[in-house]
């Protein structure tokens, strides 16, 4: 059991896990993941670490049919740049793995930011925590767990 849903047991909201056999080939393993799932793209959502003013490391999570609007991102978090942090920082921040990186249950917690998509959505899927593994849940339950912003980030 990964941390992600460790943290969505002990919250006691309603999810669901989703596994799918991952390739490791794949280039997209959002695309990949809605693909196996049978859903629309745009209710799968990448979790994405990104870096402030070269300091603060925050999560940024998008649509996986879209991409994150790095100037958006700063806006919304009130700094002047925005820039992906490299996998290596990711990966050690969160303690998980990239394709795998889930918005909930990270080894340290970051400031969050959801796209105002995610509001759209009866339900949306996020990974989690383990390449091949996603859970779905409602968009304000995930908005409520990771305290996040919601905010217009994806283009």
């Amino acid at each position: 059991m990964t941390p992600a849903i460790q943290t969505l047991k002990k919250s006691g909201v309603a999810f669901a896990v989703h596994e799918y056999r991952h390739d490791p080939r794949t280039e997209s393993y959002g695309l990949e993941a809605a693909a196996a799932l049978g859903v629309v793209p745009g209710s799968v959502f990448k979790t994405l670490i990104a870096k402030l003013d070269g300091r603060e490391l925050v999560v940024a999570i998008v649509p996986v049919d879209q991409s994150l609007d790095l100037k958006a991102l700063a806006a919304a978090a009130g700094a002047k740049k925005a820039d992906l942090a490299d996998v290596a920082e990711a990966e050690r921040t969160t303690g998980y793995v990239k394709g795998g990186i889930s918005p909930l249950g990270q080894r340290k917690k970051l400031r969050t930011f959801i796209d105002a998509s995610s509001a759209d959505l009866e339900k949306l899927y996020v990974s989690a925590g383990r390449r091949g593994m996603d859970v779905s849940l409602r968009p304000a339950d995930l908005v409520q767990l990771s305290n996040a912003t919601v905010a217009g980030i994806a283009k």
